[in-house]
């Protein structure tokens, strides 16, 4: 994330400049601009190099716009950028590389945002006006005692397992026993209980996402989330099963970094499928929970998922919950046949409940809400106390050891040669 805004400096800072790679362009960003009270001349053709050029013997702006259109390596020209790019700017990139893993780099290095050309106005509207709140909002108090984003994936090794059940319990508790506030991203968007289960009205925030992932920010997150209470917002889906929804995974991975900024938890009830099409959604993990209950064919699943897990995301601390185990008679596979199988201990076993869960679902409350002062609750909680180890955990070296590549100052390249930029056509 960008450093943060330092008061002091805004004065003599130009509230905006862009660099621009063409005409178009210019002409989508100068209306937004006029209405924002911006001068319209800080437009400049030349893209990112041009930027490069111009910030290496003058003042950062508080507001960078960078056109990388024309930029052949766009992640060695954008750290050229954060050596001469002062602390506290907030800088928007825009280029027609539709590339997941350029748009997670990006962010990595300070970016606040990434548009995707050819951009609408309202794009821009949007971005610009987030970007303005971020230089406007107030500094954290105490940057040392910030607490780390935490986020958690839960898996079901099968259908029905109850991995949205937990999830679900997992987010409420999260805000209401350990007071963090929570998203909860249920990405099974065509048959997600995520809402459902909260007794709420999806939207069209989660479909809209997929569909145009080029708008989402944090205006458009704070218009999406539904509240479930003042700790505890979804985002859900139920998408017409007629009208199948094409993503790369854009979507998914921008929502997950709008929401770091905007929550202190994440949650996300992970399907399977989107687990296989989309695994990157795994690498900023700090917990998986595994759900699984004890059948042959989530034993045989929870063994490829643990696999999987270990290889794909390591930095990631595994939960194994078994699920819905009856407090008497047999199971399918016994607990230590299973434990055997899967080469490691179960953590939590939830014992099943058909009532508490018929009364929760009637209700439309979490399953943990409902079975307070059963052993159900018990268990529920200490799942969601397991994920909340990490959160709780200091952040190692300390808030400048997270610092990216556009918070920390750079040298003025003095020696580079200076031409004037062109202005755009007025």
């Amino acid at each position: 994330m960008n450093a943060p805004f330092q008061i002091r400096s805004s004065v003599l800072k130009e509230p905006f400049a862009a660099y621009v790679c063409d005409q178009a362009t210019a002409d989508v960003l100068k209306p937004v601009a006029a209405e924002l009270g911006w001068p319209t001349e800080k437009i400049f053709l030349g893209g990112l190099r041009a930027a490069v050029q111009s910030l290496s013997v003058s003042a950062s702006p508080n507001i960078l716009f960078v056109d990388m259109s024309e930029s052949g390596d766009p992640l060695n020209d954008i750290n050229a950028l954060a050596e001469v790019c002062e602390p506290g700017t907030i800088v928007i990139a825009a280029g027609m590389v539709n590339d997941v893993r350029l748009y997670r780099d990006l962010v990595a290095s300070g970016i606040q945002d990434y548009l995707l050309k050819p951009f609408s106005t309202d794009q821009v509207r949007d971005a610009f006006t987030h970007a303005q709140m971020v230089v406007s909002g107030p500094r954290h108090a105490d940057p040392a005692t910030d607490r780390m984003h935490l986020m958690c994936a839960v898996i079901g090794v099968r259908g029905g397992v109850g991995a949205s059940t937990v999830a679900t319990s997992c987010a409420w508790l999260f805000g209401e026993k350990h007071g963090r506030t929570t998203a909860l991203l249920d990405l099974d968007v065509h048959f997600g209980t995520g809402a459902l289960a909260l007794d709420l009205e999806p939207g069209r925030g989660l479909t809209d996402a997929i569909e145009n992932p080029g708008r989402i920010d944090g205006l458009f997150l704070e218009r999406a989330m539904v509240k479930a209470n003042q700790r505890l917002s979804v985002l859900s889906a139920e998408a017409p099963i007629t009208s199948p929804l094409a993503n790369g995974g854009g979507a998914y991975f921008q929502l997950q970094e709008e929401m770091k900024g905007a929550y202190e938890c994440t949650v996300i009830d992970l399907p399977r499928h989107v687990l296989v099409e989309h695994p990157l959604l795994m690498h900023d993990a700090h917990t998986t929970v595994v759900v699984a209950d004890l059948t042959l064919a989530a034993t045989r699943d929870t063994i490829r998922i643990l696999s999987w897990l270990k290889s794909s995301a390591p930095q990631s601390r595994v939960i194994v919950v078994a699920n819905r185990v009856p407090t008497t008679g047999p199971t399918e596979v016994s607990r230590s046949d299973f434990e055997s199988s899967i080469e490691r201990k179960i953590d939590v076993v939830l014992p099943f409940d058909p009532k508490l869960a018929a009364q929760a679902a009637k209700l439309g409350k979490p399953l943990a809400e409902v079975a307070k002062g059963t052993k159900l609750a018990v268990q529920l909680q200490d799942i969601a106390a397991r994920m909340m180890e990490t959160a709780d955990a200091p952040l190692i070296g300390g808030p400048a050891a997270a610092r990216s590549l556009l918070g920390k100052f750079g040298d003025l390249k003095s020696m580079l040669p200076v031409r004037k930029l062109k202005p755009v056509k007025g």
